[in-house]
């Protein structure tokens, strides 16, 4: 369960990022965040793990009260909560299996960092990673040879390696062309239902959030417009969200 209460963002410039923002997200839902560019919906996403702190409330994640972590206990929260970006943030130059293995990084002793030498069971588990977005058979190729969509795939393998329970997506298919997106909210939707992780993911595409997620999160500056299951929102909830914007052009 993720729960926010009473939570506000100010950036240190004075930018409200959120503000007052209560909400809470069980744990399996597949949830869809909208709205225009500088809304709020990164910074919501990114509160989660607390890639941006809040500045005031109370933000918990399995009744954890994030804002009181630090050092080790940090670092556990954030191996329990994937993240996912846009610009896919691998080393192209290497090979598909060694991106997904950094996922294991954190949990090696000094001398095997140093080294670059993971266990056989690090191996297998990269390995079953890739499998199950539908990518073993580039494991041994380089990144840098693949399409965006396998690339993507590839973050996504890395984060499944962590085994998580929480997956935060900040537009994973803005960079992708239209069929290629649909495929990887494919496997947003098949890891959602057969794994059983919570999806939260920050998407422009209007379309792709009602057609995939269950529960759409509108945000317009800073605050909480709508939030209710995707079979609701009507061009009235679409208004609300983007105002005199044409959703269909962001």
């Amino acid at each position: 369960m993720i729960t926010f209460s009473n939570v506000t963002k100010v950036y240190p410039n004075g930018t409200v990022g959120l503000r007052n923002v209560n909400l809470s997200i069980a744990d399996g839902e597949f949830v869809a965040v909208i709205g225009l560019s500088g809304a709020g919906k990164s910074t919501l996403i990114r509160a989660i793990n607390r890639m941006h702190p809040i500045s005031s409330g109370t933000l918990t994640v399995n009744g954890t009260d994030v804002m009181k972590l630090s050092g080790k206990g940090l670092r556990q929260l954030r191996r329990g909560i994937g993240m996912i970006f846009q610009s896919f943030n691998l080393v192209t130059r290497t090979t598909v299996i060694r991106n997904v293995l950094t996922s294991f990084v954190p949990d090696l002793p000094l001398w095997r960092r140093i080294l670059g030498i993971f266990p056989r069971s690090a191996k297998l588990k990269a390995l079953e990673a890739l499998d199950k977005v539908g990518i073993l058979e580039k494991a041994y190729s380089r990144v840098d040879q693949l399409s965006g969509g396998q690339q993507q795939r590839v973050a996504l393998a890395r984060t499944l390696a962590q085994n998580p329970s929480i997956i935060l997506a900040d537009e994973p298919v803005a960079a992708l062309d239209p069929v290629t997106a649909k495929s990887v909210m494919d496997d947003f939707r098949n890891i959602n239902r057969n794994m059983g992780i919570t999806v939260i993911i920050n998407i422009h595409h209007v379309e792709l959030a009602l057609e995939y997620c269950d529960r759409v999160i509108g945000v317009r500056s800073g605050e909480i417009v709508f939030d209710g299951p995707a079979s609701l929102v009507d061009e009235s909830v679409l208004a609300l969200i983007y105002g005199d914007a044409s959703y269909e052009a962001i």
